[in-house]
């Protein structure tokens, strides 16, 4: 007994490749966020830890030592210089009163969708009073 027919031969590999590129699209999307969400996780963790350093450690021979702590800190990013703002500095008289930011911009590629609308920018910022 045939339930189907001639008509119903083709239609499941038919159905198939509709399916499929939406489920490798979902599936790529999911990852390219999962990504995105570990690297913003790993630069919130870095500007706390950078903001530690720079609120705790108040002399300018030390500076270089904290921006090879900051750069370090974040082993899911490629980080420099530039991605780093660090306003104010607790160094100088006066400074217990302040409070000190560190805040990391990082481009980020979504691994295959970069090319469709370009890098994101994520951000983590990290802040504490100067001298604890």
């Amino acid at each position: 007994m045939r339930f189907g027919g001639q008509r119903d031969r083709g239609a499941s590999a038919v159905e198939f490749a509709l399916v499929v590129p939406l489920l490798f699209a979902l599936v790529l999307g999911i990852m390219a966020f999962g990504q995105a969400y570990h690297v913003q996780s790993a630069l919130s963790s870095a500007a706390r830890d950078a903001v530690r350093i720079v609120a705790l450690d108040q002399n300018d021979a030390a500076a270089n030592a904290r921006a090879a702590a900051i750069t370090s800190a974040s082993p899911s990013a490629a980080l420099d210089h530039s991605h780093i703002t660090i306003d104010p500095t607790c160094e100088g008289p006066g400074s217990s009163g302040r409070t000190a930011t560190v805040i990391i911009r990082y481009p980020v590629d979504l691994l295959l969708l970069g090319d469709i609308g370009g890098p994101i920018t994520l951000t983590g910022k990290g802040t504490m009073r100067c001298n604890g």
